[in-house]
């Protein structure tokens, strides 16, 4: 699955946005650039969607379907929708409306798994080789809290089996997000793709696109703030073989 990911700076979407779109994307004010963001504190998420594809805006992770009868059941569904399978997408009933009517990218510079060996965890950074910005394909909802009137924006990462070189390092659950080269992500904003089409986008990023090392336990430190450069930095941990094709 993907919880944690590295996001990027306004100014560094921005330069993505003009390379990948031959139109200007606009990009709401307010905070981005978090070298650590975990999905279970539902911070705010930079995307672009096929509503609102002229505007990045912010949307917190995990996902909030439009049925949802109360803040409760609404505060407990969040924690199961960070991710959605993309073999099962179409029939949850929290992600059917979102696949085919909201999906939206989801800007990252990068996101960390953890591989099982021995009986340890060890962490892991991965990013794309050529693209110091990408973005991972997702979906989101409105919510309208019935006794508030608050409108709730939220967002799920879809993820798909791993490739050859996440089934090495996330090789508990087997799992990565989907990842969307500019050329793929234009189509998965489109509105006017049909399901069939959305099916065929939903696969594993080659491996060889991808790098990937070990960083510190710094990541999961209960006393200090792993939200710092150093989080992201090389660490080696002697007893742990090399995974194959790791960049």
């Amino acid at each position: 699955m993907c919880y944690s990911a590295n996001i990027p700076t306004k100014i560094e979407i921005d330069s993505y946005n003009q390379a990948a779109f031959d139109y200007i994307v606009r990009n709401d004010e307010w905070d981005t650039g978090f070298f650590v963001l975990n999905g279970f504190t539902h911070a705010k998420l930079p995307i672009l969607t096929q509503e609102g594809s002229d505007q990045v805006q912010a949307c917190s992770w995990g996902l909030i379907p439009k049925w949802c009868r109360t803040e409760e059941q609404a505060i407990e569904l969040r924690t199961k929708t960070l991710n959605a399978k993309s073999e099962t997408i179409f029939e949850k009933p929290s992600f059917a409306e979102s696949i085919l009517q909201k999906r939206c990218l989801i800007y990252v510079k990068g996101f960390y798994e953890w591989r099982n060996y021995n009986n340890k965890k060890y962490p892991y950074f991965i990013t794309l080789k050529d693209y110091p910005v990408f973005t991972f394909g997702g979906i989101y909802a409105t919510w309208i809290n019935k006794s508030t009137g608050e409108i709730f924006n939220s967002v799920s990462i879809i993820t798909t089996p791993a490739n050859s070189l996440l089934a090495q390092i996330h090789n508990t659950k087997l799992r990565m997000p989907l990842i969307l080269l500019p050329e793929a992500g234009k189509v998965w904003i489109n509105a006017k793709i049909n399901k069939s089409e959305i099916k065929e986008l939903m696969q594993p990023l080659d491996s060889n696109l991808l790098q990937a090392y070990t960083i510190s336990k710094l990541i999961t430190s209960r006393i200090e703030d792993p939200n710092q450069a150093m989080v992201q930095e090389y660490f080696e941990y002697p007893e742990l073989p090399e995974v194959v094709g790791s960049g």
